[in-house]
């Protein structure tokens, strides 16, 4: 005979209490941990023109960090403070008449690579420290003129001046702080340096393609010189600072039929690809990994290279191909001049299966090579499919815009691990806020 099954039925009150306490146990252990991965997320990445986008009166000194390129160094690094200045203050250092390369020198001085937030700075120890700037990570400050020395003064008062000067500019007040991220802070007057206000070479006036052609990359040089948007882009970058990877002769040779297939907007794309809008010393590059603009950069157009260092050895990469840096042709700021061992391909413009394997110059053996004849046969609509892509039709397409590289979906798997990692952090972002209302909801209960 079957035993009779017993059911247990429990009071409302009981279920209330029991769930009570299972909200609690939520609350006390998994509710610390998403308020972690939220402030983890946050304290990721900084952007000081956005931050400093909400103070008009220092408005002038936001758009030189933007014009010198100090503000993407800026946004590079971690544990910063930024000693900004007012409009009047920066309408001063402008009527002097100094070259953007010398305002870019002075301002970098203004930039410690260490946090001071206003608690910091009014309990310095011994109450003085000195604080390297992004001045002195350039090597062109000599010795220790490169540091700005911080000294808490009686009454109050804290002083800045570069090492061995007067102290003759004062913290006024804290502007934005990310704790130990970035701190901006503003101070009375521009910092006087007689070595970062000191004439720089005139850079409009380098010989960028002989440079390049003296040291191996004559190649480069002379493709350069055939694309007049380039070359006039190259130019007019220096002034603010700009760094070149130009491949070797030997690299660029093989890479000539691929480029010559590009349409034209295409090879201007390529070529500013392989320049960046910020000097980067050797030194620089070593201490910086993640990825970087370019001056091909352009909205909707990331053209972004990834700076990766293994020690010595220097690599760049895209979602294509890595490369490395075989040699230096000039490291003098604002300008620097790197060779590569081989091409690096942007993503925007050549397919994942075109790795690296340059053709020669003669024309494809096979006869259904992706010569320009044969697609064109399909009335032109085949374009956008290319149902039968070779490794050697590299540029996404013949179309007369780099942008419409993305189109397909093979190319969205193409995404850059910078943007996956954006996505990925606004997307834990959202879930932490989600989970952090249903609890708030939940225990009101």
């Amino acid at each position: 005979m079957k035993k009779p099954q017993t059911y247990h039925i429990l009071s409302l009150s009981t279920v209330s209490t029991m769930s009570k306490k299972m909200r609690e146990t939520t609350i006390s252990y998994i509710l610390p941990i998403l308020l972690f991965l939220l402030l983890a997320d946050q304290t990721h990445a900084h952007n000081v023109t956005r931050l400093l986008a909400s103070h008009p009166s220092l408005s002038s000194f936001n758009h030189f960090l933007t014009q010198t390129h100090l503000a993407d160094e800026i946004n590079r690094r971690t544990t910063i403070t930024v000693c900004a200045v007012d409009n009047a203050a920066m309408s001063a250092l402008t009527s002097k008449g100094y070259t953007i390369s010398t305002i870019k020198n002075i301002l970098s001085l203004h930039v410690l690579l260490d946090y001071f937030g206003a608690k910091k700075i009014h309990q310095i120890r011994d109450g003085s420290a000195l604080a390297a700037t992004l001045f002195q990570a350039t090597g062109a400050a000599p010795g220790t003129t490169g540091f700005v020395n911080i000294t808490d003064l009686r009454g109050g008062k804290v002083g800045l001046g570069p090492d061995g000067g007067d102290l003759s500019s004062f913290f006024v007040k804290s502007v934005e702080e990310v704790p130990y991220n970035i701190s901006i802070i503003q101070i009375s007057k521009v910092l006087p340096s007689e070595t970062a206000s000191a004439p720089s070479p005139a850079p409009a006036e380098m010989n960028l393609t002989g440079i390049m052609s003296a040291h191996g990359c004559k190649v480069f040089a002379e493709t350069l010189l055939t694309n007049p948007g380039a070359s006039k882009t190259y130019q007019e970058s220096v002034e603010g600072g700009m760094t070149v990877f130009c491949p070797g002769d030997d690299a660029m040779k093989g890479f000539l039929p691929k480029y010559k297939n590009l349409t034209a907007p295409n090879k201007e794309a390529f070529l500013d690809f392989l320049a960046v809008p910020t000097y980067y010393s050797m030194a620089m590059l070593k201490s910086n990994n993640g990825p970087m603009n370019t001056l091909a950069t352009d909205g909707a157009n990331k053209f972004e290279l990834t700076v990766q260092n293994d020690g010595e050895k220097v690599t760049l990469r895209t979602r294509i191909n890595t490369v490395q840096i075989v040699d230096t042709l000039i490291d003098e700021q604002p300008l620097a001049i790197y060779a590569t061992d081989k091409v690096l391909l942007p993503k925007e413009l050549f397919k994942a299966s075109a790795v690296e394997a340059p053709a020669p110059a003669p024309a494809p053996e096979d006869g259904d090579a992706a010569d320009s004849p044969k697609p064109a046969k399909g009335k032109g609509k085949g374009k956008k499919k290319k149902a039968a892509p070779s490794p050697d039709d590299d540029a996404f397409g013949e179309s007369d815009s780099p942008a419409e590289g993305p189109d397909g979906d093979a190319d969205d798997a193409t995404a850059d691990e910078a943007s996956a990692v954006r996505i990925v952090g606004g997307a834990m972002a959202g879930l932490v806020v989600s989970l952090l209302c249903l609890f708030a909801s939940s225990s009101l209960l």
